[in-house]
């Protein structure tokens, strides 16, 4: 039988294996490139996806998030406070995501990806009703923020493997 959790675990690890696939290889300068100066870089949009992971699944779990915790913070060294997430950055702040290495990339990810399972498999079918946050109407119950952090993720690591295959197409 297939549990709620289950399915839960197996949509964050899909967002795993496209991350996995897409830094696969790449430098820091693959990493950092843009299609154009309005576009995401494939770094900016891996460490954006698994930053609002991070974010949200720590805060529904009232834990720290890896990123401080473990400080991929400190080992990644952009020029953003410790609680962005990326989310609303303009053009000027993808570009100062550089530098970044895919073992650094998929490491905080997979550390993210672990953190998330961890807690996700633990989440009985009566706690995805609990409300996690009133600042938006509907209030937003933890099964409705859980969904719509795979549908992020899913999108952002789609858009890298867009950005990766436009890449080595333009070559």
């Amino acid at each position: 039988m297939t549990t709620s959790t289950d399915l839960l675990v197996d949509a964050f690890g899909r967002i795993r294996e496209v991350v996995e696939e897409v830094v696969t290889g790449l430098g820091p300068e693959e990493l950092a490139a843009r299609p154009d100066d309005s576009a995401n870089s494939i770094g900016w949009l891996v460490w954006h996806l698994t930053r609002v992971q991070d974010d949200h699944v720590a805060d529904a779990a009232g834990t720290e998030q890896v990123w401080t915790a473990d400080d991929w913070y400190g080992r990644f060294a952009l020029p953003f406070a410790a609680e962005d997430t990326g989310y609303g950055h303009s053009r000027m702040n993808v570009a100062k995501v550089r530098g970044l290495t895919a073992e650094l990339l998929t490491g905080y990810h997979q550390a993210v990806h672990d953190s998330t399972v961890r807690y996700v498999a633990g989440i009985p079918d009566k706690e995805f009703t609990r409300v996690v946050d009133r600042s938006w109407s509907p209030p937003v119950t933890l099964g409705v923020r859980l969904i719509s952090v795979i549908a992020d993720g899913l999108q952002h690591a789609g858009q890298a493997a867009y950005v990766r295959g436009l890449s080595a197409a333009l070559g």
